[in-house]
């Protein structure tokens, strides 16, 4: 696996259980994974020679992030390394332009969309949809990052200094909810979806993850057939998140995610299989297992470095002592908003699995 975070880190704990021996591509002795025992390669994703010793012997390579230079992930598919997902299905997840342009052409429904080089394309643009618009850099960009509300001409010129190549331009939309919908596909074609989820965003963060989501059957069994269909993307296998607003009481999509991902984790103790587990299955061509929910309602809340720099690991066992609930730490340095770690609460019904789930993260968080 490219990547030796936390993402890594819990897919080898699924790698463990199933025997499989997950050897990880590491910057560092203290990144979440290596201290967790995976296997380490030290060495750079954006280095072909360290890609290259990483797949040494190994039956697949995949990844725990989109950080590898698309570029890179083509010569070396070209030389026979055994990627999954393939080069041209993670270049959805790398470049939001490449993704808008993509998904538009194969009939998806993408919010409206430019690439803006000039003032004048920004005016033309704005001048259709007006302001303010949201601005966001074609790649590099994740968790919020390299995404930009601009409320005036002014604004959006000075982002477009620092992206030579242009920027990519969208309304801001009317978003109702925030949906993710979480789906593995394995070698042979099989596919199955997770529940639908909503995601509650804070300061541009995922911080809460609900399922299955307060919406509508219908909306819901959309939200799924959309993500499924995504999966016939050639060489998309694995687990891929699929982020998706409802505006107008319909479905846009936002971002894709070949990997697992954060609106994932509740699969850990909410769903028969783990997304992690699933990721697995999926890439190495095995059966895939059942994405039923454990319980009626399932909510995952991040647990986010506290603005004094305090550990949470200080205050688990105050957090353990909620009833129902199971914590998840990373074993990451504590920095000031930083994902740390989550919590994950099953319950009858989701009010009741939110305030377990709020209360164990607070009190980690040392707001409680």
């Amino acid at each position: 696996m490219v990547g030796a975070g936390q993402l890594a880190r819990m897919t080898h704990r699924a790698a463990i259980d199933l025997g499989v021996e997950l050897t990880v591509l590491a910057g560092s002795p203290q990144d979440a994974a290596v201290r967790a025992g995976a296997r380490p390669v030290f060495g750079s994703s954006a280095r072909a020679e360290d890609l290259r010793e990483l797949a040494e012997g190994a039956d697949v390579l995949t990844f725990d992030h989109e950080q590898v230079p698309p570029e890179l992930l083509s010569e070396l598919a070209a030389e026979g390394l055994p990627l999954r997902p393939g080069p041209a299905a993670k270049l959805l997840a790398q470049d939001k332009l490449h993704a808008r342009r993509e998904l538009e052409a194969r009939g998806f429904p993408v919010p409206a969309f430019t690439l803006a080089t000039s003032a004048a394309q920004i005016d033309d643009f704005a001048r259709e949809h007006g302001w303010p618009l949201v601005a966001k850099a074609p790649r590099g960009g994740y968790d919020g990052r390299g995404v930009t509300v601009v409320g005036t001409p002014a604004d959006a010129l000075e982002l477009l200094e620092d992206e030579p190549g242009g920027m990519l331009l969208e309304p801001l939309l009317p978003i109702e909810r925030e949906l993710a919908v979480v789906v593995a596909r394995s070698v042979d074609g099989e596919a199955r979806a997770y529940p639908v989820a909503e995601s509650v965003q804070y300061e541009a963060m995922c911080r809460e993850i609900l399922v299955p989501a307060p919406i509508t059957e219908d909306l819901a069994g959309q939200a799924q057939e959309l993500a499924l269909a995504l999966t016939d993307v050639p060489g998309a296998v694995g687990v891929i998140a699929v982020e998706l607003f409802v505006v107008d009481g319909g479905l846009v999509i936002n971002e894709l995610a070949l990997r697992p991902h954060n609106s994932g984790h509740f699969t850990i103790e909410g769903a028969d299989t783990s997304q992690f587990e699933q990721h697995l299955r999926g890439v190495l061509g095995w059966p895939l297992g059942s994405t039923q929910l454990t319980a009626p309602a399932v909510v995952m809340v991040n647990v986010v470095g506290p603005a004094d720099g305090s550990d949470p690991r200080a205050r688990l066992p105050r957090a353990l002592a909620e009833p129902g609930v199971h914590v998840h730490l990373y074993d990451k340095a504590p920095v000031p908003g930083r994902k740390l770690g989550h919590v994950t609460v099953r319950a009858d019904d989701l009010q009741t699995a939110k305030d377990a789930a709020r209360r164990a993260a607070a009190i980690l968080e040392g707001d409680n």
